[in-house]
């Protein structure tokens, strides 16, 4: 499966969810938000939404400061 990961092509060997591929990306304990074809996914969704081939995945990383 082959989708679009913050503008890049990344092939997936198997189906994953969003949260599937946060840890897959190391980003589990991260803040983040994700966007699937432009629209947002819920953290709260993030188990259940399953990505599929051709998808656009953004993924932000929010970074504190002071």
């Amino acid at each position: 499966m082959q989708i679009q990961l913050n503008g890049e092509p990344r092939r997936l060997d198997r189906a994953v969810t969003v949260a599937q591929l946060l840890a897959d990306l190391g980003l589990t304990e991260r803040r983040v938000a994700v966007e699937v074809n432009r629209e947002i996914v819920p953290r709260s969704e993030h188990a259940r939404r399953e990505l599929r081939d051709a998808d656009q995945v953004e993924v932000v990383v929010a970074i504190g400061g002071g």
